[in-house]
């Protein structure tokens, strides 16, 4: 008894900081762009329009951030984006409203030392984790059109 129990608590501290390590990278997708970070932000609310998505705003998040005395470093851009469909299956279900707090879907382009990088969330595995109609509007529709939204060698 006393091996299973040793052996019990090592696999969950063991998966507890797998989980703790991984689960960063699994949730946030950074991805290189090929262009500068103006073409960028235009290739992708482009393509967002084109899916038939709302670009709500496009937001210089360093300049707010150096208006209120902080100092973001190099350009930052936040493109809010919207789709009444998805977001509607969502605001309709009491118990999936809650996920109005990732609304709207935020797609981050920045410059980096390295280059113009998009940031996302892995809106499939964001989606998993809820379940029920979170699910099956993040983890379907959204994540795939997310995808083509951020494939940008098309």
């Amino acid at each position: 008894m006393r091996s299973f129990l040793i052996g019990l608590v090592t696999g969950a501290l063991a998966v507890a900081v797998v989980v703790v390590v991984a689960a960063p990278g699994l949730m946030l997708r950074e991805q290189a762009s090929p262009f500068g970070l103006n073409e960028t932000v235009a290739a992708i609310t482009n393509k967002v329009v084109a899916g038939g998505w709302v670009v709500s705003s496009v937001m210089p998040l360093d300049e707010s951030v150096k208006k209120h005395g902080g100092d973001a470093g190099r350009p930052v851009r936040l493109i809010n984006i919207c789709q009444a469909r998805h977001a509607s299956a969502i605001l309709q279900d009491d118990r999936a409203r809650v996920a109005s707090v990732l609304m709207p879907c935020t797609i981050a382009v920045y410059e980096t030392a390295g280059g113009v990088k998009i940031g996302s969330m892995n809106a499939g595995l964001m989606g998993r984790f809820f379940g029920g109609t979170i699910a099956r509007i993040m983890a379907g529709p959204v994540a795939s059109e997310q995808a083509a939204f951020l494939d940008l060698s098309r």
